[in-house]
């Protein structure tokens, strides 16, 4: 398994991928996607970093299974009150959010639009600064609004972080994060509660 994620990851870096589209393509930390860049490209023996890959392409997959669990997600949004803008997380949040603002509009009567954030870690390699990234203007805009944040993973609960301040400097209000798997076993970013299907736990 370690060797095709190194391949896979060496990979995505030749056709221009950075190492935060790589983490996030592979489903590993950024930490991970680095020594993965890394295993291949220098001589140094470097320790890999504790964390564990996911796949969930069974889900990803197959529309109705990524419908059901859209509707899961989206029942533990409503519990955190009225919702209607939605906010996909590029890229692999942008799924779930569009299922899900159809869901909420359908189980509220409320008209629910449909945001996407481009995070930071997508447009250079440079995760060390803190700029944060952007809600596209050619989807829905989540000023005035009562968002939920959408992601399919936290590994560190960094990118979801970013996404609270871009909401809250637009003038929305983030009610929740909801992900298909917390790998940080998070309950709560920046007072913002954390909603996930798998909550992992080291022990």
């Amino acid at each position: 398994m370690k060797q095709k994620l190194i391949a896979k990851a060496q990979e995505l870096r030749q056709h221009g991928f950075t190492t935060g589209e790589i983490a996030d393509e592979l489903n590993v930390s950024m930490d991970t996607a680095r020594w993965l860049i890394l295993q291949k490209t220098t001589e140094e023996k470097i320790e890999a970093p504790v964390d564990f890959a996911i796949n969930w392409k069974s889900i990803g997959g197959n529309s109705t299974r990524l419908s059901y669990v859209s509707g899961a997600l989206s029942d533990m949004a409503l519990s955190h009150g009225d919702v209607n803008s939605v906010v996909g997380i590029a890229v692999s949040g942008v799924p779930f959010a569009t299922v899900m603002a159809d869901f909420i509009e359908d189980m509220t009567g409320v008209d629910t639009s449909l945001a996407i954030f481009h995070p930071n870690k997508h447009r250079k390699d440079n995760d060390e600064t803190d700029d944060e990234g952007t809600i596209s203007t050619n989807f829905g805009s989540v000023e005035g609004k009562k968002v939920v944040i959408v992601d399919d993973v936290i590994t560190s609960g960094k990118t979801a972080k970013e996404v609270i301040h871009t909401v809250k400097d637009l003038g929305g209000e983030p009610l929740c994060v909801t992900v298909l798997i917390d790998k940080a076993g998070l309950s709560e970013i920046e007072g913002i509660p954390v909603e996930s299907l798998i909550k992992v736990s080291r022990l």
